[in-house]
């Protein structure tokens, strides 16, 4: 029975590296899977997944207006896909995360999609919002923040190293901006002493 998946963490907790490597473990089995990333982020070149490690493959793309549950239906028009992947999924629509879900329900394929769960203020991302609601199986992936705790928040810092609490929720590319902490540290690093 497939299921929506949501494997959801802070930046550079190793996403897109499992997402790859689960991708490859259904290709080695003489599987096909479909994989896809939001347009607009072209940090491992324009359609491409790629990892810290240097992993990286060919994906198709979508934007905020494309239909998912026709864009995988025409994929599946040309083949058979054991399972679908979706990287950077924080950008999805909520309408979009509903298509992934139809696509689960209606078209009988298992869509493993990952992502960040929240921005550097603390508040969820759209898509990661819809995927908690509606994800069959969510798992955090787990990172540490520099005290060694679990990190579940993110900071965005300037230039000077201080951590911004305004600006816009997407920045693609700076991953040397941001920075992965528990809570605690997130909550000193924004000045939040309550």
């Amino acid at each position: 029975m497939a299921k929506l998946h949501f494997q959801y963490s802070t930046m550079n907790a190793g996403k897109s590296t499992l997402l790859l490597q689960a991708a490859h473990n259904y290709n080695e089995r003489g599987m096909q899977t479909y994989l896809l990333t939001a347009s607009f982020d072209d940090r491992a070149g324009a359609g491409k997944i790629g990892s810290r490690i240097g992993l990286s493959r060919e994906a198709d793309l979508f934007d905020s207006k494309a239909d998912l549950f026709s864009k995988i239906k025409t994929r599946l028009d040309q083949g058979p896909v054991a399972c679908v992947f979706v990287d950077e999924a924080q950008f999805l629509t909520r309408d979009q995360v509903w298509q992934l879900a139809r696509v689960v329900d209606d078209l009988d394929v298992p869509v493993m999609a990952y992502g960040l769960r929240v921005d550097f203020r603390g508040e969820l991302f759209p898509g990661s919002a819809a995927l908690l609601a509606l994800a069959d199986e969510m798992r955090e992936v787990r990172t540490i923040c520099h005290c060694g705790r679990k990190a579940t928040m993110v900071i965005r810092q300037d230039d000077q190293g201080r951590a911004l609490v305004d600006g816009e929720q997407v920045q693609i590319g700076g991953n040397e901006t941001y920075v992965s902490l528990c809570r605690r540290h997130w909550r000193a690093a924004v000045g939040d002493k309550g």
